[in-house]
């Protein structure tokens, strides 16, 4: 039995009306079902959180100095691979 990674499905006959299954989904992923597997997931806009940031150069390089102390066993590590 495959494993669902939400709490609502819906069949692929459902989603000829796919108002319906936006509005029982509200602001959740939905499983789309075909003969009881899983096809596809429905993911509506409010489900996901967009956030768009601009960071320049100079912003990544200050976060990377800033952090290189935790990161710097992890890129050691990496050189040898």
């Amino acid at each position: 039995m495959e494993t669902l990674l939400t709490k609502k499905a819906a069949s692929l006959t459902e989603l000829r009306e796919p108002g319906k299954v936006l509005e029982y989904a509200g602001h959740t992923p939905v499983a789309i079902l075909n003969r009881n597997a899983v096809v596809a997931y429905l993911v509506p806009a409010g489900a996901v959180n967009i956030t768009h940031t601009k960071a320049s150069t100079d912003d990544v390089l200050a976060a990377f100095d800033r952090r290189s102390k935790v990161l710097e066993p992890v890129l050691d590590y990496l050189k040898d691979k």
